[in-house]
């Protein structure tokens, strides 16, 4: 039996390099109790089968609840209906049927496949941008050169966020990145900046979207604005203001992870980074494999809402649960010589955007913008090489990678 203390170790940022030698020891009780009641879920097949279970609950965030003031009328009638407000419209990411299946198709209305293929140009135009900015340095910071400011300039080109904005919402964006880690809301501080942020940016996007609804462009924001399905109708004011904090959130935290994390694996597997550089039609492949080596989200919790007996075990109402997506996609019963990169590994189902109905809506957009960097970054950085590794990480566990990558480059090839 594994130490009930593995997780806490997971959470600890001290392990955010290599949490993969924890999750090996969590399999061997794929169905484990923590002492706080959370059951942690670290195998392939039982991650598969509660991400299809509809007994499995998304809706799992705990209730905003503002400090109190000293004002009464904040106290017990303002700040009590907001908070009210929020739950009753959380973003789509911890919706259940029959809500999130209304949200996720007005959604797909306007973040369609053709408007993510469209994007193709703008996404080599900024690659090129950014990677000729680097030129005559010996050393960059991927993170911050590239890898950022990538999937921040397109997420906000789609939405129709103003250019030049992103400054105004990066600090509001990591720290509701955050709210994925359980242990985030367990810390008063950390609970009640999230509430300040979230306040922060749906005030922000709130103008924004009353803006568009009066003059319409063509992005995504105007399109979910003003869409009026003929069964469903439009989107309410504070549904739509959560899917769209959602969007701007989720559009770039996981893929500025995806881009440094693949950056750094190929790094660490340099033939893969040559074969890239001589082979871009390698592309997908090498970014699949990424997905399942190492994810940019590594877990995500749920709630029961029913006992569940699985893996020799019951679960019971209510429980909190940790799907470990990161360690099922390592699980040896699942995929061979699971801790190898290997581009070339056939049937690759991993849980590199989730599953089940809560499957990530910008994958798409996603591996496009992945497959671009890393193939334009493989072709373009001269002899590239690590200056420390591991670099250092951002502090959650939940959606990780490296809060830097510096390279040390011989030069940036035309």
């Amino acid at each position: 039996m594994p130490d009930i203390a593995l997780f806490a170790q997971v959470l600890d940022p001290a392990n955010r390099a290599d949490p993969y030698r924890l999750y090996a020891h969590l399999r061997e009780t794929p169905i484990l109790r923590d002492e706080d009641g959370t059951y942690i879920v670290s195998t392939y097949a039982e991650i598969r089968s509660l991400l299809q279970d509809s007994r499995v609950s998304s809706e799992d965030i705990p209730v905003f609840k503002r400090a109190r003031t000293g004002n009464p009328i904040l106290d017990f009638i303002i700040n009590p209906i907001k908070d009210r407000i929020i739950e009753a419209h959380r973003p789509l990411l911890f919706r259940d049927p029959p809500d999130h299946g209304v949200l996720r198709r007005l959604i797909m209305t306007q973040f369609t496949t053709e408007r993510v293929r469209a994007t193709s140009g703008r996404v080599h135009a900024i690659v090129e941008d950014l990677i000729g900015k680097m030129r005559g340095r010996e050393e960059v910071d991927l993170v911050g050169d590239f890898a950022y400011p990538l999937p921040v300039a397109i997420i906000c080109e789609l939405l129709g966020i103003p250019p030049g904005d992103e400054q105004k919402f990066q600090s509001w964006s990591a720290t509701l990145a955050g709210v994925l880690d359980p242990d985030h809301w367990v810390r008063e501080e950390h609970r009640l900046k999230s509430i300040e942020n979230y306040d922060a940016i749906t005030h922000y996007l709130s103008a924004i979207i009353k803006a568009k609804r009066k003059r319409p462009a063509d992005d995504v924001l105007s399109g979910l604005a003003t869409y009026k399905d003929k069964k469903l109708g439009r989107m309410g004011k504070y549904d739509l203001i959560a899917t769209s904090v959602l969007l701007l959130i989720a559009g770039h935290e996981t893929t500025v992870n995806l881009i440094t994390n693949g950056m750094l694996t190929l790094l660490r597997n340099r033939e893969w980074l040559e074969r890239l550089r001589q082979d871009p039609t390698l592309a997908p492949r090498i970014v699949d494999e990424l997905l399942r080596f190492d994810p940019p989200v590594h877990f995500r919790t749920r709630k029961t809402l029913a006992e569940i007996p699985i893996a020799g075990t019951v679960i019971p109402k209510g429980a909190p649960l940790i799907l470990l997506f990161a360690s099922g996609n390592r699980d040896p019963k699942r995929f061979q010589d699971p801790d190898r990169f290997d581009p070339e590994r056939p049937d690759n189902l991993h849980f590199g955007f989730g599953g089940g109905p809560h499957y990530c809506i910008g994958a798409p957009l996603a591996r496009l913008e992945v497959e671009t960097a890393l193939t334009a970054l493989a072709k373009r950085l001269v002899d590239p090489r690590l200056v420390v590794d591991p670099p250092p990480y951002r502090p959650g566990a939940s959606l990780r990678g490296p809060a830097r990558l510096p390279l040390r480059v011989a030069a940036i090839a035309a």
